[in-house]
């Protein structure tokens, strides 16, 4: 009787164990992710939840899928999600209105102007009278910087200068190869797949910006959330970012685990997977210092000058506090 009451606790020890350590440890903190359902962001929270980027830094990453970037700031401003990807100009324009929302750099992956090889056009003055294509609307960042660099650079104005048509991304591609547009300025991972399918780039936004005297890589785009959720929840917002930093350097260097995400990208065949792959690599942001704040304050008053109120509202320079102190890259120049 007794060895088989030994044998019944050894056998229950297992349990035992398990259920001691499950009370010891910590619960996770959850942190709601919303993001596009089709986004480019879902390949690294894919990555994210494959490999427990987030769950080994006690992080219960729950994402929440949303239609468009407009939905992404609704759902932030209305509490349904705790972080976002969205842009310092609507953080700068949120805090001068004393909604104090900050950032941290995602990606400093860029747009372009795509041409087709056979159209003729070779410089900027040659969309004189073109049919322009642009992603988005009237106050789109890259339009509104491509507009400052053609003012500067040819003195026209390139809303009377082209025609300007605005669309969506993937009308603005069909278009485009249907040659019903004579150039398109879009998205980076649109212009890549224009870029597969035989057009080229007129002018990226590195051009533009070292055109407009910027000559520093900048984030245009990066994690959004609250100041005062990120004060109350200071560890948590550093663990996601680590976990996203982290995922950004595998991405950076394994192939494996690109092959792992093609079906979450949709690539239509492989050259469109590599490209995807190589670009996105090359928008990774790797470092940060006052020069590149200094390039981020002078973008932002390029901004404000061409896109006016509209864009940026009662931000008329970069807002205190826009990019979160809690988070940091390496400086560049240690690099």
């Amino acid at each position: 009787m007794p060895t088989r009451f030994y044998f019944r606790i050894l056998a229950a020890l297992p349990l035992l164990l398990l259920t001691a350590l499950n009370a010891n440890a910590k619960p996770l903190t959850p942190v709601r992710v919303g993001v596009l359902e089709f986004g480019t962001v879902n390949w690294e929270l894919e990555l994210i939840q494959n490999l427990e980027l987030a769950k080994k830094r006690g992080i219960d990453m729950q994402i929440v899928p949303l239609a468009s970037g407009d939905a992404s700031t609704v759902a932030l401003q209305g509490g349904a999600v705790d972080i976002i990807v969205s842009d310092w100009i609507w953080v700068s324009r949120q805090r001068a209105e004393s909604n104090l929302y900050t950032f941290a750099p995602y990606s400093n992956a860029v747009g372009s102007v795509m041409v087709k090889s056979d159209s003729g056009i070779r410089q900027l003055a040659d969309l004189k009278d073109k049919k322009l294509g642009i992603a988005g609307g009237p106050a789109d960042k890259t339009w509104l910087l491509l507009r400052a660099y053609a003012q500067r650079k040819l003195g026209v104005d390139l809303t009377q200068f082209t025609k300007p048509s605005y669309a969506a991304p993937p009308l603005l591609n069909e278009l485009a190869l249907r040659g019903q547009v004579d150039a398109v300025l879009n998205a980076w991972h649109y212009a890549t797949r224009l870029e597969v399918g035989g057009m080229h780039a007129l002018i990226e936004l590195p051009e533009i910006l070292k055109g407009l005297g910027i000559d520093k890589p900048i984030p245009l785009i990066g994690w959004v959330f609250r100041e005062d959720w990120a004060a109350a929840n200071t560890a948590a917002v550093k663990n996601f970012l680590a976990a996203s930093y982290e995922a950004k350097a595998i991405l950076a260097n394994s192939d494996v685990q690109w092959d792992r995400l093609r079906p979450k990208m949709r690539a239509e065949n492989d050259a469109v997977f590599k490209a995807l792959r190589a670009k996105f690599r090359a928008g990774i942001p790797v470092c940060s210092d006052q020069d590149t704040m200094a390039a981020v304050a002078a973008t932002f008053k390029v901004l404000a000058d061409t896109g006016g109120a509209k864009l940026v509202g009662k931000s008329k320079s970069l807002a205190n506090g826009t990019f979160w102190p809690g988070f940091t890259l390496p400086p560049c120049k240690t690099l």
